[in-house]
């Protein structure tokens, strides 16, 4: 299934989409250059997927793209760095 990750700012999240239908969210704060990356959520009925990878690597990525540091208080944020080194230089 074909998928959109985008900023939704005013919601204070990033969203993943397949046509209209939301699969896939992380919570976020974000303070000056930092981003706090919060909460990932996946429904049941998406779990198994792929979909929270492609959320956390979709953040890390915008977060690498703005120059911003990242604060992964998500477990699964945390871990994801953890398995992908290449994004342990945006951790603060």
């Amino acid at each position: 299934m074909d998928t959109v990750f985008a900023d939704a700012p005013d919601r204070s999240r990033y969203e993943l989409r397949a046509g209209d239908e939301l699969v896939g969210l992380i919570d976020y704060r974000l303070a000056g250059d930092v981003i706090t990356l919060v909460h990932t959520e996946v429904p049941e009925a998406f779990g198994g997927q792929g979909y929270a990878a492609r959320l956390a690597r979709g953040a890390l990525d915008d977060a690498r793209s703005r120059g911003l540091r990242v604060v992964p208080s998500c477990a699964y944020v945390a871990a994801y760095v953890d398995k992908h080194p290449d994004y342990a230089d945006l951790v603060r």
